[in-house]
């Protein structure tokens, strides 16, 4: 067999239409496979896969000043779906604040939930070796129905998926921070930025990190005629307590707890109620609540006080010393990179009627208003700039593996053609192992993604690709220096000897790999040694032969002719 290969190698090379047919597919191979990336989105790029959890976490954020039982009515319609799941093992339902802390509560600010309007849903499903749907399969199919029945129950209504992340901890998948020295302004344009969210195909659980601006009622007393009405200050401010928080009025002793148990007294719900959110409801509310002075006599607290409407004051956010606000997006099974490309177009298209718009650095932009000229800048971060600063350092990895490479093999063969021909055969696996992933993506149900992993299987793949083509060239090497065989017949035999050898080490690989590319996060790894070794092979043994014929050997090699020795002999 390796005969026969011998000599169709032997014919390849010498034949000039066979050698210029194999580099021009060789370099049409190559460029269809960038192509796949870019423009033709064939294979998508994102920093991890979604990862197979055995619990995810749903958040429910109504607007500022619902109240607890509007939450739990919005909780209740969830649970309804979940409970339909037989994937789920159990749930849990915090009312009015965060689930006890996990990695992602950690990074979503589970833990400054502390309102009656939030509520925090916990989900444990059974093992991910029991069940044949990964959890981020199954956060995409209940999201856009538990959203379409359970947001609409109340305005402004939120609810948002939130999944341990598969890497490194991120507020969201995408997050513009916009900055400025405006309040009023940054609160503008957050709001047109998560507009054009809203717009993108691909963005789910979009939010801004702000406070909304509401109306309060301020409640001020007025001291004089609290005095002339003989109560006190302190009779005023405990009946307000026990009217709407609540506070201790005792305490408990118990044989089981070594502390006392605190005793609370509040009125009831129902007594909380207000009939609307006016300050009529508020004056009502109050004129119900009565102080008895020191002569006995019964007192409406709207006697003591004086009631103004007032807009609430917003938490304040700032990053470095400099005023900002979060708007966040998470993605449906999508790379982050291809909707913020989307979203930043759109951006740089519709804005314009009031800003002037000025691009910064990669994907950053800064806005300048037309009106008054306040300066905004709009940077991008979350696993978008973790995927960025990735990629960026993997490409430098790569770029130095195939740099130092390249000086080792000038250093020994003190040839930069022969040090070409290793480098450019170890370049080629990229063709494996873009083509690999869009084969994985075709047979898989979900998307493929070329991913961080994808690109540390690639920077291996480069010792184990030139270890190839250095086994070819030095033992061509040997059979000119020492068997006196002519360039041809010296790269045709060493091509066919090694091949058994090369062919070994890639079944290993592969073998080895499989094991890899079932796994969620590390798939990406494994298909691409599989196919990245596959293609160093091809490489190896039909791209590198032709490169090594149309360099001058004899010259690198010093070879001389001599009289030819029977290549059983031993070297």
């Amino acid at each position: 067999m390796f005969k026969k290969f011998e000599d169709a190698v032997l014919v390849g090379i010498q034949s000039a239409t066979q050698r210029r047919i194999i580099l021009i597919a060789t370099l049409i191979a190559f460029i269809l496979s960038v192509l796949m990336i870019a423009p033709s989105k064939m294979v998508l790029a994102k920093m991890l896969p979604g990862k197979n959890n055995d619990t995810f976490n749903i958040y429910a954020t109504l607007a500022n000043g619902s109240s607890v039982e509007q939450t739990k009515h919005v909780t209740d319609c969830i649970v309804g779906y979940i409970q339909k799941e037989g994937e789920v093992l159990d749930i849990e339902v915090f009312l009015g604040m965060g689930a006890p802390l996990d990695f992602a509560g950690l990074i979503k600010g589970s833990h400054f939930k502390n309102s009656e309007n939030v509520a925090e849903i916990v989900l444990n499903l059974t093992k991910k070796h029991d069940r044949s749907e990964p959890s981020y399969m199954m956060v995409q199919r209940m999201r856009p129905v538990i959203i379409k029945s359970c947001e609409s129950l109340y305005p402004d209504t939120v609810v948002s998926f939130v999944e341990p992340p598969a890497g490194p901890p991120v507020l969201a998948a995408i997050v513009a921070e916009v900055y400025g020295s405006d309040a009023k302004g940054i609160r503008e344009l957050s709001a047109r930025v998560s507009d054009v969210f809203k717009k993108t195909e691909g963005l789910v659980d979009i939010d801004i990190m702000q406070d909304e601006i509401y109306d309060t009622f301020e409640v001020q007393i007025n001291s004089t005629k609290v005095s002339r009405s003989g109560v006190s200050i302190k009779q005023l401010n405990d009946i307000l307590y026990l009217a709407f928080e609540g506070m201790q009025i005792a305490v408990k002793n118990s044989d089981v707890y070594n502390d006392q148990i605190p005793i609370y007294l509040s009125l009831s719900q129902e007594s909380k109620r207000f009939t609307s959110k006016d300050i009529n409801s508020v004056k009502t509310k109050l004129a119900s609540l009565k102080l008895m002075n020191q002569m006995g006599m019964m007192i409406p607290i709207t006697e003591l006080v004086t009631i103004n409407p007032k807009k609430s004051n917003p938490l304040i956010m700032s990053k470095n010393l400099h005023q900002m606000t979060n708007v966040m997006a998470e993605t449906d099974m999508l790379s982050q990179v291809y909707p913020l490309m989307d979203a930043r177009n759109m951006i740089l298209d519709t804005f314009t009627d009031k800003y002037d718009i000025e691009k910064i650095g990669m994907f950053n932009l800064k806005l300048t208003d037309k009106t008054n000229q306040n300066v905004y800048k709009i940077i991008w971060d979350g696993e978008m700039e973790v995927t960025l600063d990735t990629f960026v350092e993997l490409g430098a990895a790569f770029i130095a593996a195939l740099v130092l490479i390249f000086l080792l093999m000038v250093i020994y063969y003190k040839s930069y053609t022969i040090s070409g021909i290793i480098l450019l055969g170890s370049f080629l696996s990229i063709i494996g192992v873009i083509v690999g992933h869009w084969i994985m993506d075709i047979f898989t149900t979900d998307t493929f993604f070329l991913t961080a992993t994808s690109l540390i299987g690639f920077i291996a793949l480069i010792g184990i690709s030139s270890r190839n083509s250095l086994l070819l060239i030095d033992f061509t090497k040997s059979l000119m220096d020492e068997k006196g065989m002519h360039k041809a017949e010296a790269i045709a035999y060493a091509t066919a000897t090694r091949a058994k050898p090369i062919f070994l080490t890639a079944a290993a690989i592969i073998l080895a790999s499989t094991l890899l590319a079932g796994d969620a996060v590390f798939g990406g790894l494994g298909v691409a040694l599989i196919f990245g070794t596959i293609a160093a092979v091809v490489a190896s043994l039909i791209v590198v032969p032709v490169l090594m014929f149309q360099a001058d050997l004899e010259k690198h090699f010093n070879f001389h002719e001599k009289k030819s020795v029977p290549i059983s002999d031993p070297l």
